[in-house]
């Protein structure tokens, strides 16, 4: 199971609602049975326009994404989706990242919304998300945008250990705030109180995946023709920018912009989620 005890599921599903609601927007959330579980999605924006899945990063939720990009629900129409075994509402059914199982639940979730020209915005985790949907079945998806996406480089594992793990097993034994605080200014750009209380108690309340990462192969991503736009971060570690950049353009023949976020760490600051959300937009 994601969560180690119902207590700490309700302490997060908690946080989760008090995020949804400071939001403050028109939505709708559906409950969809799939293969691999049920999931959640929360709905917002005009149903006349074009579709637009949000997909959210590891020990994150639908309403944390939601909050990062306020204006797509101004162009889209944004479903922002729960993923699997995670600090959410959706089942803690976790798929198996070696096979295309994610890139399936994505269609199911298309095929059950009867949608077509799909854009998938992927954060983190929801990069390889998105990059495996494009493996699975790319035919109802219009265009990608990957935000500091896993599945394509990996950091020094190295400096994820000393800077990243070490502290975050540490946390999780002793309860210490400084522990925490020190892995999310490893990760984040910048961090407000609610990103310090809601990782605080995914950590300490989920039973997390420190799986090695698979990479995308080249002769997978050769095979993707669907216009694909990559935000590198230059300063993360766990995917280094300048590293993601270089291997990108050896990767795919499909339509590719890469656009490198300077002084970015891996959750970029609110500058360089203006300029990501501009660009979905443009």
């Amino acid at each position: 199971m994601f969560f180690k005890t119902q207590e700490g599921k309700h302490k997060i599903l908690e946080l989760y609602h008090k995020k949804l609601q400071e939001l403050n927007i028109d939505y709708s959330e559906k409950l969809i049975k799939t293969t691999f579980g049920v999931t959640n999605i929360i709905v917002t924006g005009d149903a006349k326009n074009p579709p637009l899945f949000l997909i959210h990063g590891t020990g994150g939720c639908a309403p944390q994404i939601l909050e990062s990009f306020p204006k797509l629900s101004q162009k889209y129409r944004v479903y922002a989706i729960d993923v699997l075994a995670q600090p959410n509402k959706s089942a803690e059914q976790k798929l198996d990242m070696k096979t295309l199982d994610y890139g399936k639940w994505v269609i199911e979730l298309v095929k059950y919304l009867k949608l077509q020209e799909v854009t998938l915005v992927g954060f983190s985790f929801g990069g390889l998300i998105s990059l495996k949907t494009l493996e699975y079945n790319e035919s109802y998806i219009k265009e990608v945008f990957l935000i500091a996406p896993v599945y394509l480089v990996n950091g020094n594992p190295f400096k994820n250990l000393f800077q990243i793990f070490i502290p975050l097993k540490s946390f999780i034994k002793t309860g210490k705030h400084e522990k925490i605080k020190k892995i999310l200014n490893t990760l984040f750009s910048e961090y407000d109180d609610f990103a310090l209380h809601f990782m605080s108690a995914t950590f300490q309340h989920c039973n997390m995946d420190f799986s090695p990462l698979p990479v995308l192969k080249k002769k997978s991503a050769q095979n993707i023709k669907s216009p694909i736009t990559i935000f590198a971060c230059e300063d993360d570690i766990m995917f280094p920018g300048r590293k993601m950049v270089k291997k990108a353009k050896t990767l795919f023949n499909s339509p590719l912009e890469l656009i490198l976020l300077e002084n970015s760490k891996h959750v970029p600051g609110r500058i360089h989620l203006d300029l990501i959300q501009s660009r979905i937009l443009k």
